[in-house]
């Protein structure tokens, strides 16, 4: 036996009649990694079946992966169950959670967080872990060995990044520039959000270089903790009230390498009115492909731009066209600095450069008149209510 390493067979939840049958066979799992994740029944992507198959092949695969799909879901839950059924298994003495998260193509998985604490959670590649699924269903008795070192360093401090250059004539109203420099540790972070930070910048250098004395004083937001939560965005908004009662607008990055195409209002009613002046003063080239969703509703908490339009303060998120972002880098052990697109980077940062000029000079603030909210289900819904970020680990 390797020094560090746990050795066991590979168990599968059975197909049994109802879920108080799983809760029986629960205790069987002592000393097994368990194997949670729906088992691919290929792990080709759909453009393989759109491309080469016969007429109808991809209609075939995903009725039959449907279904599959609904009896899966019939033995292992989904969403917020699905933690409290990796606890159970972990409480009955499992020797870990065998998971695969796969992306819909070769070699791509995306990674989320365990939700176990004192047991490995190991995700697979969809070929491997359908390999070990088949072998346990039939069983033919698959054991894994997990060879793994950790020590834990207790609480780590981590921080946000802000930089300021004053304004010279309404030093306490705001222009601020955001991106979040965390990210998952399955790959580098390249595209989220390398990218983000890296547009913005260099749209800080761009703005020292060219405009040193600007109207309003303009900020630059580096989040840490975005992908726990919004934590640092979160904890700068509840320490920093003014910022939020005097801003003008915030531009955040935060969903790939691809040049900037939309761009919400984020429900604030007349936010568009600014955004025509501004946008009719950049070139074509730069602005061409850009929609305005007018007024759009207010995010809740996809990204950092969440933390501020909460309390109603003017901020924005800059989104760009796909690059195949949400399967290829997302949360993936893909997203690499070799999938940075620079051509397109420096669209985004010459982009945002200019937004910034143009608010810090325009006489006129951004109107914060918030939309009549839709309703869902007969009832109306609500303005996101703003959140404090977690200060550490603990609470």
């Amino acid at each position: 036996m390797v020094p560090n390493s746990v050795e066991g067979p590979v168990a599968i939840v059975p197909d049994v009649a109802d879920t108080a049958a799983v809760e029986a066979w629960i205790p069987s799992v002592r000393g097994k990694f368990v194997a949670i994740a729906f088992p691919q029944p290929t792990c080709r992507p759909n453009s393989h079946f759109e491309e080469f198959g016969q007429p109808g092949a991809l209609q075939r695969l995903n009725a039959m992966r449907d279904s599959a799909r609904q009896a899966f879901d019939r033995r292992v839950p989904r969403g917020q169950a699905l933690a409290a059924f990796r606890q159970r298994l972990e409480a009955a003495g499992a020797l870990g959670i065998l998971d695969s998260n796969w992306s819909n193509d070769i070699g791509v998985n995306k990674i989320f967080a365990a939700t176990t604490q004192n047991i490995p959670t190991l995700d697979l590649s969809c070929e491997d872990y359908g390999l070990l699924y088949r072998m346990a269903e039939r069983n033919q008795g698959p054991v894994i060995r997990v060879n793994a070192e950790s020590e834990f360093m207790g609480e780590v401090p981590v921080f946000n990044s802000v930089g300021e250059i004053r304004g010279s004539e309404k030093p306490n109203e705001y222009i601020m520039l955001s991106a979040h420099y965390d990210s998952w540790d399955s790959s580098s972070g390249a595209t989220d959000n390398g990218t983000g930070s890296t547009v913005m910048l260099e749209a800080m250098r761009i703005i020292k270089a060219a405009y040193p004395q600007p109207k309003r004083t303009i900020l630059i937001g580096l989040w840490g903790g975005e992908e726990q939560g919004l934590n640092g965005s979160r904890r700068f908004v509840g320490m920093h009230p003014e910022v939020v009662e005097g801003l003008q607008a915030l531009f955040n990055q935060d969903n790939g390498t691809g040049r900037v195409t939309n761009v919400s209002m984020q429900g604030l009613v007349n936010a568009g009115m600014s955004w025509g002046r501004w946008l009719s003063r950049i070139p074509q080239e730069i602005t061409g492909h850009i929609d305005l969703n007018i007024p759009g509703a207010p995010g809740g908490g996809g990204s950092d731009y969440a933390s501020f339009i909460c309390a109603g303060a003017p901020s924005f998120g800059v989104s760009s066209i796909s690059w195949s972002y949400g399967t290829h880098t997302w949360h993936t052990n893909r997203d690499t600095y070799d999938k940075v697109v620079f051509e397109e980077i420096r669209n985004n940062a010459t982009l945002v450069a200019m937004l910034v000029y143009l608010a810090s000079e325009d006489p006129v603030k951004v109107d914060r008149e918030r939309r009549t909210m839709p309703q869902r289900g007969g009832q109306p819904m609500q303005w996101p209510a703003c959140q404090p970020g977690r200060a550490n680990s603990g609470n």
